[in-house]
């Protein structure tokens, strides 16, 4: 029964690092995230004054 000890002693040798990694990635994805929702809001607010500056203009 050695091999299955020893499979659970790798596995829980690794899971620290696993949970690590998926912490990480969830952080990374939700900053990307928030960085496009970002960029388009912008887009939109200034598409916005573009218009409201062209119907200013006439």
């Amino acid at each position: 029964m050695r091999g299955v000890d020893g499979f659970l002693d790798v596995l829980f040798a690794l899971a620290p690092s696993v949970g690590v990694g998926l912490v990480f990635w969830f952080v990374i994805r939700a900053v990307i995230h928030a960085d496009r929702r970002e960029r388009e809001a912008i887009a939109r607010l200034e598409a916005a004054e573009r218009s409201e500056n062209a119907r200013q203009a006439r």
